[in-house]
């Protein structure tokens, strides 16, 4: 419509519930207000444009997308939002809910077929498969396997739109909105209201479906989607280092090919725990020690994690040596359960490393070099903070090996 003012829109709207035009602002030509009769009075909206429309955080392929979404949260809104206040109150997420049922279903034939494979689909006991089954329910099925090792998961939402009518598994109320109606989980698919995602716990379980590699992979999620007290990675090359490696000069020093490591990363996010890392297939073990490295790496977030890295350099900085390795202890009590538990297993085979000293030439100081900067990361990205920090991210590592005994 132009340059109008505020009042000329209103005049326009006037007695027309959910109509709505787009005009030019007076005071700021070039900017764009969407003006929209709802509630018996006219709505203005600054109107933005980056590839997609939108007013919010929803980005629309069109204007009137745009206001067919608004025109839905806005009803919502005004005539439920007392129950939408507390929808998170009561929720049936911990508790007996509408997935009762299922739930019980589920456990009874989990129970059942203890031996059968967990890819095989869910079914009810008259053996129809379960259609609607949710991941809370898959969830809720899952803490009944006593093998499960329930380290906490904190849930990856990111924004989802839903394709037709879809209830939060948190509250059991309705999404509303025509797109990015509230989250899912990417590593268990657990789909709940933004709003609800604040408060749903820790307890991700994440499905081996969703979790497409293993190098690259945040360690947590990668051991609980395999059921597993560590990375099947750190396992598997130790396992073969151990066989035939303690003895090799310069293990960990000395770099196998680049192009036969990444052949090995690409086995492990392809077979997972059946890849083969033989010495038939590998006959130099520099390369497995390499692809552990790498593997180490390659964590989103590091063995030492950014939130104890300050403490660990703190730490290291201490004089007394007693007091030194209380605090290392101390921060060690800080890292999530399969964080400590990779390091506690590493750690061991460090040590194992070293007592082969006279034939490898790697002792606790030398591996301490290697795998400081892999095992631990500055938060930031900051060159001169690495440079500065790489003489204490050693000695961690040395004195992680030389007292993986009484530290862990």
């Amino acid at each position: 419509h132009g340059i109008i003012s505020r009042e000329q829109a209103d005049e326009i709207l006037a007695g027309v519930e959910g109509a709505y035009i787009l005009r030019e602002s007076q005071r700021q030509p070039g900017c764009y207000t969407l003006a929209l009769r709802f509630g018996n009075q006219t709505l203005n909206y600054r109107l933005f444009y980056d590839g997609k429309h939108f007013v919010g955080e929803k980005r629309f392929e069109s204007i009137h997308d745009l206001v067919t979404d608004g025109l839905i949260t806005l009803y919502i809104e005004t005539k439920a939002s007392e129950y939408i206040s507390k929808m998170t109150t009561n929720p049936i997420y911990e508790h007996i809910g509408y997935a009762t049922l299922l739930r019980e279903k589920v456990s009874r034939r989990l129970s059942r077929s203890k031996n059968e494979s967990r890819k095989a689909s869910v079914t009810s006991e008259e053996n129809t498969p379960v259609e609607k089954i949710t991941s809370l329910v898959r969830r809720a099925a899952l803490t009944q396997n006593d093998n499960h090792f329930n380290y906490e998961k904190a849930h990856n939402f990111k924004v989802h739109t839903f394709r037709g009518p879809h209830w939060c598994e948190y509250c059991a109320n309705f999404m509303w909105g025509l797109i990015a109606q509230g989250v899912r989980c990417s590593d268990c698919g657990l789909n709940v209201h933004k709003q609800c995602s604040k408060y749903v716990p820790n307890d991700c379980q994440p499905d081996l479906k969703r979790i497409k590699r293993v190098y690259c992979c945040d360690l947590t999620t990668l051991v609980k989607a395999h059921n597993t007290q560590r990375p099947m990675v750190v396992d598997s090359c130790i396992r073969e280092i151990e066989a035939r490696g303690l003895k090799s000069e310069g293990l960990y020093r000395v770099s196998g090919f680049t192009e036969h490591i990444e052949d090995v990363k690409m086995a492990f996010d392809r077979d997972g725990d059946k890849a083969d890392i033989s010495a038939s297939i590998y006959p130099d073990i520099n390369i497995i020690a390499g692809a552990l490295k790498l593997y180490f790496r390659d964590l989103p977030i590091p063995v030492i994690t950014y939130d104890t890295y300050s403490k660990f350099i703190e730490a290291a900085k201490i004089s007394n040596p007693d007091e030194r390795l209380e605090a290392i202890h101390e921060v060690l009590m800080l890292l999530p359960a399969a964080h400590y538990e990779t390091l506690r297993y590493l750690m061991i085979h460090l040590k194992k490393v070293t007592l082969h000293e006279k034939e490898n030439f790697m002792n606790a100081e030398n591996l301490g070099i290697v795998f400081g900067p892999t095992l631990m990361r500055p938060p930031e990205d900051s060159t001169l903070a690495t440079l500065n920090d790489m003489r204490y991210q050693k000695l961690i590592v040395q004195i992680l090996i030389e007292n993986e005994d009484v530290l862990f």
